[in-house]
């Protein structure tokens, strides 16, 4: 019979022998969106935070900067970068810089973290007319959309299509951790168009059966028809409403049929909202009373709006704040996503030098929109 000491020296060597493999690294991600306005403010400190806690990625939501309509009472520019050029930047000559401005201090901060980027409204505003300013977008970050898992991933999915994949779209994919990271580009008034539509539907059927897709996470602009923040999301044309309907079904029967985690991420509306999908209309039975977990973060620099009225207490807002969304993949694939709120303390000590303390606390004590959220006559369906 063995001693305790021989069955202890036993069981060492198989420990030896066999070693126990490292735990896989925890894959952490940033999100927000909005960035305009005041972004060249907000970013560096939500680029410092989320490097701080080691997060594999950022991805941005859209609206880089404003490109608002110029009129005898407002030059349409950023605050921000009107605070740089000392109220002299001209609008010709700010339609011409400013994505290199948001290059230069919204998305050089986050260093060597992987940043990805998508399309907003305000993208679409850039140059005279929607197609030129779509054609300006992919050139202007053909760097960030043909980055190498991007490229891959389109080689992969246009496998039988040559040629296909050598085409940059502001849609994409890319796969990490278990996870597949779905930007939809719902920028325009006409929401997701035919090619958009058979691109998506052939990303699900790929992940339907891929057993190393655990999870999928659905990022865009704009929300889906429907939620709490209907009156500034895709309800407000009938072409968006109904596209948007569309990939809302396509991605509750493919969460049903694969019993796999589906989660949407939109900004657009700037302010932080969780659950934004528990409604009336998605819980009503008819539409197929399926309830996908949602979040607004459009809180990365962007004029602050109100909250819309008449929310449930159930349901997790704020106004007035900037932030992001850090996000932890678990190793079956589930995602837990908490919010983390920018205050002015959080801001590079650079950047206060750069723009000046009276300018920051503008950012942070004004940059507010005080206007009550108008819903469209849809947001009544039921």
């Amino acid at each position: 019979m063995f001693s305790r000491i021989a069955v202890a020296l036993v069981l060492l060597a198989a420990v030896c022998a066999f070693p126990q493999q490292p735990p896989a690294e925890t894959l952490r991600f940033a999100v927000s969106g909005d960035s305009r306005n005041c972004g060249d403010v907000v970013m560096p400190a939500i680029a410092k935070s989320a490097n701080a806690h080691k997060v594999d990625f950022y991805w941005h939501l859209g609206d880089f900067r404003r490109f608002g309509m110029v009129t005898t009472d407002d030059d349409g520019l950023d605050e921000d970068m009107r605070q740089q050029y000392h109220g002299q930047l001209d609008p010709k000559d700010y339609h011409r810089d400013a994505w290199g401005d948001f290059l230069s201090h919204q998305v050089a901060p986050f260093g060597l973290t992987r940043v990805y980027l998508g399309i907003g409204n305000h993208e679409i505003y850039q140059a005279s007319d929607e197609a030129s300013s779509r054609v300006n977008f992919t050139s202007q970050f053909a760097y960030w959309l043909d980055a190498p898992d991007l490229h891959s991933q389109r080689l992969a999915d246009y496998k039988n299509k040559p040629g296909a994949a050598d085409a940059l779209n502001a849609y994409f994919h890319w796969k990490k951790g278990g996870v597949d990271f779905i930007y939809l580009d719902n920028a325009g008034d006409v929401g997701f168009e035919n090619d958009q539509l058979a691109w998506l539907r052939l990303v699900l059927d790929a992940d339907r059966t891929d057993s190393q897709v655990k999870s999928i996470v659905v990022g865009m602009h704009r929300a889906l028809p429907y939620s709490w923040s209907c009156g500034h999301s895709m309800n407000e044309t009938e072409p968006a409403r109904i596209s948007g309907r569309k990939a809302y079904d396509w991605l509750v029967r493919w969460n049903q049929e694969t019993r796999k985690n589906v989660y949407l991420l939109a900004s657009h509306s700037h302010f932080l909202m969780q659950n934004i999908y528990d409604t009336p209309y998605w819980q009503n039975s008819v539409h197929g009373g399926v309830v996908l977990p949602g979040w607004l973060v459009g809180t990365a620099g962007a004029v602050r709006y109100l909250l819309p009225e008449n929310l449930p207490s159930t349901i997790l807002a704020k106004t007035h704040t900037y932030g992001y969304l850090l996000a932890e993949v678990s190793a079956e694939g589930k995602v837990k996503f908490e919010y983390q709120e920018m205050t002015e303390s959080d801001v590079p000590e650079e950047v206060v030098a750069r723009y000046g303390k009276d300018f920051i606390d503008q950012c942070f004590l004004s940059n507010r929109n005080l206007a009550p959220q108008v819903a469209d006559r849809s947001c009544e369906e039921h």
